[in-house]
């Protein structure tokens, strides 16, 4: 069935409904960024594969929502499917609950799935309509009636995630806990986010790709928790080691019994980002609703002692995989034939030797030429582009490991470079730099902190659409909140112990893209009149490609840092390595200005 005739089909069950509109997220029932095959309804109603991204259909017309990292893909994905792009990051473009607003006359119905929609979506969704007289409708799963093929919900079992890994046992936390929900005067908490629960709980799961969690919801009471998990998904042994901490397990469908069944003497204390309206609406009026940004959320975001420990160690042994990686590309490129597809697949094999490894973070962007001007490429069958000895070669990738969760970008040099390649490089470094160099104030959010890296490329008439830096979970989500680096306003304080990414690109559509990665945990630097100071501490080690650096570019401080960073990298991957990969590490982290061809004249 094409892409024209799954949403007439919709048209038609709309009709049914009496629904002038319907609108279909990326979401699952746990409003997760990345989700299980069953929930990718707005994947299969509009063929656009990307992980973020809104579709809305009309009777006669449709449109997908998405952001910056995703233009260029969703343009090429959504031709001849009689869907509309709408950039949604771009000035002057309307939301899609504006757009909705023109397109529909009061009195007109439009229809959700509710338990795809949080809370404060709904709830913004309602004052929007309201105001032209347009009701919203949250109770039809249309999607479910016409994706006939649907795949079914994940099975995969939950697993242990040890004390030695994660530092503090799931009692402590839950105690921690539950002293902010006294605090909060709540005798209840829903919790539904997987990585939240995950994390809580010390517990694992294979779920979501990449994401080692498990469907499940969880209610902490101020003396007992219920996990919701179905019992097959639980093995006998995880099941006692959980009962023996106070964690009873049910089944997923008493939840909503159970929310509504509470009385008037009970607050119950939730997150209206991450908990999914249907679950709201289950909960009994006569319940005192206390809404929060999850307590969980800034309690994972602050790595403890030992998760630092750890991911210290996992960094260096995703180095010396990366290293092996970048030596068998560049020793083989002339010698056999290698594509995106294959290049990802060696790098996943050289990160498999790691004993910790559990599976990559993220699906890997292997990008040749024009292809890493998409910045969430992945490369299929009908897309696999042979690697030459020319151009820029963009890989993006991660692993999960019991030990950490790591996230790099390299842009790797293949062969000869014009000068703009060369100088949009270079530019990126810039960026990269004077984000990981930068001292700032206590309480300072990562808002104010975008420009450090946008600045040389706006001094240059360039730009990315995209966030310079997210959080990164524990064996976790690699995406992780709730700090960031972005142009998108914020109001999250960066603290000591948030890991964060730095990852400045330019994409440009047809031609290449440069991105260069690293993650940086932030850390106490120095305190005066003036307040306390922070400072970011670079945890990913791997080196730059030198062969992509117009020298004349960089300042002096700018060179010293690639310098000291590349001395760092030999330091603690060296001793890991034989010696022909020690030999080319050597070489590809020498001083910049011995680089040959590159030298700067001496100031």
């Amino acid at each position: 069935m094409d892409i024209k005739t799954r949403v007439e089909n919709l048209r038609k069950e709309m009709e049914k409904h009496k629904l002038d509109a319907y609108i279909i997220p990326s979401a699952d029932d746990h409003l997760s960024e990345y989700v299980p095959d069953h929930f990718k309804s707005r994947e299969w109603i509009s063929g656009f594969t990307g992980s973020a991204g809104t579709v809305v259909i009309t009777m006669k017309e449709a449109g997908l929502w998405t952001d910056g990292r995703y233009y260029i893909q969703a343009k090429q994905q959504l031709k001849n499917s009689g869907i509309e792009l709408f950039r949604a990051a771009d000035q002057g473009v309307p939301s899609y609950s504006e757009w909705l607003k023109k397109h529909n006359h009061s009195g007109g119905s439009i229809g959700i799935d509710g338990s795809l929609f949080s809370v404060a979506n709904v709830s913004d969704l309602q004052k929007s309509f309201s105001e032209k007289g347009i009701g919203l409708n949250t109770e039809y799963d249309l999607i479910s009636v016409l994706w006939l093929d649907r795949p079914a919900k994940p099975k995969g079992k939950a697993f242990i995630h040890e004390v030695e890994f994660a530092g503090k046992s799931r009692t402590r936390k839950i105690e921690d806990l539950r002293k902010e929900m006294k605090k909060a005067g709540a005798n209840r908490y829903l919790l539904t986010s997987l990585d939240d629960i995950a994390w809580l709980l010390n517990i694992r799961g294979s779920d979501v790709p990449n994401n080692p969690v498990i469907n499940c919801s969880l209610i902490v009471n101020l003396k007992d928790c219920v996990l919701y998990l179905e019992d097959e998904k639980i093995t006998e042994e995880v099941r006692a080691e959980l009962e023996s901490d106070g964690i009873a397990i049910q089944r997923p469908e008493a939840l909503e019994d159970f929310l509504n069944s509470l009385s008037g003497t009970d607050g119950i204390m939730l997150d209206p980002e991450m908990t999914n309206y249907r679950l709201y609406s289950a909960i009994s009026k006569n319940c005192r609703k206390i809404l929060a940004t999850n307590i969980t959320t800034k309690m994972k975001a602050i790595k403890n002692r030992v998760e630092i420990q750890n991911l210290k160690k996992c960094q260096v042994n995703d180095g010396i995989a990366m290293v092996r990686f970048i030596k068998w590309l560049k020793s083989n490129l002339e010698r056999e034939k290698i594509t995106e597809i294959s290049a990802a697949e060696r790098l996943e094999a050289y990160r498999k030797r790691d004993a910790l490894f559990n599976q990559p973070s993220f699906d890997t962007i292997a990008a040749y030429k024009d292809h890493g001007a998409m910045m969430h490429y992945k490369a299929t069958e009908g897309t696999d582009s042979v690697l030459e000895s020319k151009g820029l070669f963009l890989i993006d990738s991660g692993g999960q490991y019991l030990n950490g969760t790591t996230d790099i970008t390299r842009t790797v040099v293949l062969g000869e470079l014009t000068e703009e390649q060369r100088s949009d490089f270079t530019l990126v470094l810039k960026g990269h730099i004077a984000l990981a160099s930068a001292s700032f104030l206590e309480g300072t959010n990562g808002h104010s902190l975008d420009i450090l890296a946008r600045g040389p490329l706006w001094k240059e008439g360039l730009d990315y659409k995209c966030g310079t830096g997210h959080g990164v979970g524990f064996f976790l989500n690699v995406h992780e909140g709730p700090q960031r680096i972005s142009r998108i306003p914020n109001t999250v304080p960066i603290e000591a112990g948030m890991i964060l990414t730095n990852e400045p690109g330019i994409y440009k559509e047809g031609k290449y893209g440069i991105r260069t990665e690293n993650m940086m945990l932030v850390k106490p630097d120095r305190e005066n009149e003036y307040g306390r100071f922070l400072k970011f501490e670079t945890l990913t080690w791997c080196p730059i490609d030198i062969e992509g650096i117009s020298v004349e570019i960089l300042t002096d401080d700018e060179i010293q840092w690639l310098d000291e960073y590349h001395k760092k990298v030999y330091k603690y991957l060296s001793m890991y390595l034989d010696t022909d990969e020690k030999k080319w590490l050597k070489e590809a982290t020498r001083k910049l200005n011995t680089s040959p061809g590159k030298q700067r004249a001496a100031k």
